[in-house]
């Protein structure tokens, strides 16, 4: 048999997320809300959803491999240059592209401990290694990140704003601080999957600053997460080395399509990030109902503390899943004390009133 890498062989086979499809293949238990993986339920635009009918009779021919029309959409909706943009499957897939331009065996990358695992599993993909500092009063903190970066000589800082897993945020002037004093020979890998929900945190873009790659999605606020099409913008010089390594043809055509629609409907976008208000606002008064404290969230869920440790919180979500709930939580302490869910249509919550009260009794 063929052997693997050296590094490979160190690493665990292992699905970083279990999906609700898992979940219902081991319980034997139907969905009744879908509300643990960021997902909005609301989903596409009807003209994206027409723009992939269209370019779905079109599915025999590969999709534009410079993905030429869809960088052109997002550099004007952007106000930048289609050479400051590139487009891959989702921000996960670009995140181990920049990854792998910059990271080998040795190379040192900042984190927050307990932030969105996804850009870690690339660290360790590629033989990085990875160094973390705490969130402070559940927040990634800015200045730690740089501290820490400064001090180890990390190649990459991760930060998310919004957060994941916890949904807090910073302000933009907060953030342009943070890219001002990136250390010379860092880059900041600044994911904004969250953006669309939270006003007022997203400083100006200068896409001629090498110190910064930044991150967008159609995951999220547009509702194409099983599309994979996400964006990153940054410098040409920068950009332009994705194209040594990535997939050209890993777009497929109904996702260039799709997403090119959904930058058109802003109408649409609004409407969302209105439904996506009143859901928090039910998740909340959901969990203080039950005793629960919701974290004042700037995205599509809520990190809801259930006031103990992991171990509790992991037996609430066990509860919700045996009547039908799926959610999700933190994997680091303490974050680990909350579960988080994501925001839902009113039969969604409707389901999740009825049997967080159970869970809870239950967990006890």
């Amino acid at each position: 048999m063929t052997s693997f890498t050296p590094l490979i062989e160190t690493l665990p086979s292992t699905v970083p997320f279990v999906g609700p499809e898992t979940i219902v293949r081991r319980t034997g238990i139907p969905l009744r809300a879908r509300i643990g993986a960021n997902e909005s339920v609301f989903g596409p635009s009807p003209k994206v959803i027409a723009a992939m009918q269209a370019a779905a009779r079109e599915s025999w021919q590969y999709g534009d491999p410079e993905v030429y029309d869809l960088r052109l959409a997002i550099a004007n909706f952007h106000g930048v240059g289609v050479e400051n943009v590139t487009v891959g499957e989702g921000i996960d897939g670009l995140f181990g592209l920049a990854v792998r331009l910059f990271v080998e065996a040795g190379v040192t990358v900042a984190n927050s401990h307990g932030a969105y695992p996804t850009f870690n599993f690339h660290v360790a993909g590629f033989g990085g290694r990875l160094v973390t500092t705490p969130y402070v009063d559940d927040c990634e903190d800015p200045g730690s990140l740089l501290d820490l970066a400064r001090r180890e000589n990390a190649k990459l800082i991760y930060f998310a704003n919004p957060d994941n897993p916890m949904g807090t945020c910073w302000k933009a002037n907060v953030v342009q601080t943070m890219i001002d004093n990136v250390p010379a020979g860092s880059l900041l890998m600044l994911d904004e999957a969250y953006n669309e929900f939270a006003e007022g945190t997203l400083p100006p873009l200068d896409a001629e600053d090498q110190k910064v790659l930044r991150f967008r999605t159609f995951s999220k606020a547009y509702g194409m997460a099983g599309v994979r099409v996400g964006y990153a913008l940054g410098h040409p010089h920068v950009i332009s080395a994705f194209d040594k390594i990535r997939n050209h043809f890993g777009v497929n055509r109904m996702g260039q399509a799709g997403a090119i629609a959904a930058l058109a409907d802003g109408d649409y976008l609004i409407s969302i990030q209105r439904k996506v208000a009143r859901a928090r606002e039910k998740i909340c008064a959901i969990a203080k109902a039950n005793n629960l404290n919701p974290i004042v969230s700037s995205t599509n869920f809520v990190a809801v503390d259930c006031g103990r440790d992991g171990a509790y919180a992991r037996k609430i979500l066990e509860g919700l899943a045996t009547h039908g709930i799926f959610v999700r939580m933190p994997g680091i302490a303490p974050l680990n004390r909350c579960i988080r869910i994501s925001v839902g249509t009113d039969e969604n919550l409707q389901a999740l009133e009825q049997a967080l009260p159970v869970a809870i009794k239950a967990a006890v």
